[in-house]
């Protein structure tokens, strides 16, 4: 017989899994992602799971687990015997009453099944689990295995170990639980489904209950601590994530980066924390302005028609996840129950009965019959009561970027109106025209090559040559009118094309082409003069990186998405932080001396003549195609952009310390109409976000440049001011240059009152 157990036991014990890497072994953990006050706003996760070491877990949690699980736990080898004999007596019982058989399986068992083997219900796996649980319990100590039980541990809800579950169950950590909480995760892991107290809130105080009676049969419970948990009401509130929706472009770029460059592995299951610049106030903000500057356009093109019909009114609600938007815009499903001659009743998905008048589909220009019919399935969005709006997604979409200028960190991006219907980004993966978005910065390289604010340039028509394989090339002006000699800054405020391509050309295509790489705007553009009026293809968010130089003093930076990226062990291994901070080490709290940040980004452009198109984009505003943004009544400066055929439209504006950008257009380009420009389409996305993002304090006037003086000069001819001058303007000029005596005052320039290859006509 004994022979027999030890052939038994010797058939078993060989090829078992290898247990040994048990003792460096940590459970897969989800990676998480913090906004900059450090608000969690998304995890990357194949398994939702917090690892928490086993001095870090309270004894109300152990004490639960070990009454629920394996009272005997700290003194059985791995397999308890006692247990093995109750359960077989009580099992004899269990067969002849046709009842379920009771387990016996140690915590320590239950890691080598979890670990090591399959969930087959045989006597085979139970024989090699008893096995691999001595071996266990031979290399690991006891505070080890139960570490990895409690971690390792599926507790329903997606949830997997105790400190996931303690938030998924009672948003709070494990530390702050008491025993009744303690308990209903400890009656979980028998059967996570059937206990679950969100779907069998009985059933699970039924089981809880049975194990608060096992804390008390243990001596962790007295008894009228007991009596009053046993009657203790679950009480579960669900862990929200904050602004989840919101975030989603944003996070998604995230996740994108840091599967790339770390791996798959190491970003879903060793527990990252990714502290990023995300501004939750920001980007609702920003998020908002976007989808009502889309619906705002889209409005103007009418109505498209229902999203589909249903004949059987009384199941209408199946089969419509496709139609489904995220939470945070506010919309629901409904049915046209009944059309009127002044107004339609609807019942909406979530069973509630409304009605629409007519002034809330006033924007589709058509009468009640002729928008619905019965059964049509719509967009709606309740005002108040019993009142709806119609809706409806727009086809348009777009982006909005919102930067810190001297740093490059991104506060708030968003990508489209909704991320359930698209992931596609369009502000950081759309390739598209800038159009005129794009001249500040031949205005700047001008500015850097003698010319200034004030330099007289012709605006009249040209024809220019392109290469052999090209045709003609006829810019012309918004509105095909030409206004003659007009100074620099006339041509950036009114958006003038063909002044804009003078000054291209004057400044050779070559120089343009290395100052754009520089910028980081374009990687390899054709060296075509047509760049000059933004032909070339980039993102809204390269783009709106760009413009932070004429707020920073002419500094290149580069978009931040990451501030910083730690290991689980809370050592940071990526931080996009590289400015140093001489004797920073130094400075006391107490000390008054405040410490000195110096930046290593590199210089584009000088200060000077960043501030000069500053001032030339306030211009803009104050008298060009921002104007419609001067009832803000802020310092800020930006500039209008639109392509040919109006297929995409943009506006970059930034205040003293954020830049924002916007973008409106076609997934698949195509013209938005005959008037959608940037000021009609993109700029008042930006003008909704600075109303409620952007208070006066914040808004300060722009920083002069050192080297800069001013001038009060002829707005018209760029002539010194005399006494009888009318329309003059205070103009900004490069000190040298006036100390010099190098500006020209009212005379247009001769290189291009001469250059040949202009033909006018």
């Amino acid at each position: 017989m004994f022979v027999a157990v030890i052939a038994i036991l010797w058939a078993f014990s060989n090829k078992l899994p290898d247990y040994k890497f048990l003792k460096s072994y940590k459970p897969p953990v989800s990676s998480k992602v913090y906004a900059g006050e450090g608000q969690l706003v998304s995890d990357f996760s194949k398994e939702k799971r917090i690892f928490v070491p086993y001095n870090a877990v309270p004894p109300k949690v152990i004490n639960s687990f070990l009454s629920a699980e394996d009272k005997n736990f700290f003194s059985h080898p791995g397999v308890d015997a006692k247990g093995v004999i109750r359960a077989t007596i009580n099992n004899i019982s269990n067969v002849i009453y046709s009842k379920r058989l009771e387990g016996a399986s140690t915590i320590t068992q239950q890691v080598a099944k979890n670990f090591l083997l399959s969930n087959e219900v045989s006597i085979n796996r139970k024989i090699k689990e008893a096995i691999l649980a001595f071996r266990i319990e031979r290399a690991l100590s006891k505070k080890r295995i139960l570490e990895l039980y409690l971690n390792q541990i599926y507790l329903g809800q997606g949830a997997y170990g105790i400190a996931s579950a303690s938030l998924e169950y009672f948003n709070k950590p494990i530390s702050e639980l008491n025993y009744a909480e303690a308990a209903l995760l400890a009656a979980l892991p028998k059967a996570p489904s059937k206990y679950n107290p969100y779907k069998n809130p009985e059933l699970a105080k039924f089981r809880r209950n049975l194990v608060l009676k096992n804390l008390l049969d243990n001596n962790y419970l007295k008894n009228e601590d007991y009596i009053k948990l046993i009657n203790t009401k679950i009480e579960l509130k669900k862990r929200k994530k904050i602004f989840l929706e919101d975030t989603s472009y944003y996070v998604e770029d995230i996740r994108k980066y840091v599967v790339d460059k770390f791996g798959f592995e190491k970003v879903y299951k060793k527990g990252l924390n990714i502290k990023t610049p995300l501004n939750l106030e920001l980007q609702k903000i920003a998020t908002v302005s976007l989808r009502k500057g889309l619906e705002r356009y889209d409005r103007r093109k009418g109505w498209r028609g229902p999203l589909t019909n249903k004949k059987n009114l009384d199941d209408w609600n199946n089969d419509l996840e496709k139609y489904k938007l995220e939470k945070s815009i506010g919309w629901q499903l409904a049915i046209i129950n009944k059309v009127n001659k002044f107004n339609t009743l609807i019942k909406t998905i979530e069973d509630e009965a409304g009605v629409i008048d007519y002034e809330n589909i006033s924007w589709t220009k058509k009468e009640f019959d002729e928008l619905f019919k019965k059964g049509d399935v719509i967009y709606v969005k309740k005002i108040k009561n019993d009142k709806y709006e119609l809706k409806q997604l727009p086809k348009v979409n777009g982006g909005i970027v919102v930067m810190d200028p001297f740093t490059g960190r991104v506060y708030a991006l968003s990508g489209g109106f909704s991320f359930k219907k698209s992931e596609f980004n369009r502000a950081s993966q759309a390739l598209r025209q800038p159009g005129s978005a794009f001249k500040p910065f031949i205005y700047a390289l001008a500015l850097e090559n003698n010319f200034s604010p004030n330099t007289l340039i012709l605006d009249a028509p040209l024809v220019l040559e392109q290469g052999s394989d090209l045709k003609m090339w006829k810019p012309e002006n918004y509105g095909k009118k030409f206004y003659g000699p007009s100074t620099l800054r006339m041509g950036l405020e009114k958006s003038r094309n063909l002044m804009t391509v003078r000054i291209a050309q004057e400044i050779g295509v070559d120089k343009i082409v290395n100052f754009t790489k520089q910028l980081g705007i374009y990687e390899n553009p054709q060296e075509l003069l047509s760049i000059s009026l933004g032909s070339a293809e980039t993102t809204l968010l390269k783009l709106t990186s760009a413009y932070c130089s004429f707020v920073n003093g002419g500094k290149k930076i580069n978009p931040i998405l990451i501030d910083r990226i730690q290991d689980s062990e809370g050592v940071t291994f990526f931080n996009t932080e590289t400015r140093s901070c001489k004797d920073c080490d130094q400075i006391s709290y107490l000390s008054e001396s405040i410490p000195k940040i110096s930046d290593n980004f590199y210089q584009v452009i000088s200060p000077q003549s960043a501030y000069q198109v500053t001032s030339m984009l306030e211009g803009v505003i104050k008298r060009g195609t921002g104007k419609r943004l001067r009832d803000l009544n802020l310092d800020i400066a930006g500039k209008t952009g639109t392509t040919n055929k109006n297929t995409d439209t943009w506006f970059v504006g930034f205040t003293s310390k954020l830049v924002i950008g916007a973008y409106v257009g076609m997934d698949e380009p195509k013209s938005l109409g005959r008037y959608e420009t940037g000021a009609k389409t993109a700029m008042p996305i930006f003008k909704d976000f600075v109303k409620k993002a952007v208070k006066k304090k914040d808004a300060r006037p722009f920083k002069v440049a050192p080297g800069i003086s001013m001038m009060v000069i002829e707005s018209s001819t760029g002539k010194k001011a005399n006494f009888g001058s009318k329309e003059t303007i205070i103009e900004v000029f490069k000190k040298e240059k006036i100390d010099n005596d190098s500006i020209s005052f009212g005379n247009i320039n001769d290189r291009l009152k001469n250059n040949n290859i202009l033909k006018f006509y």
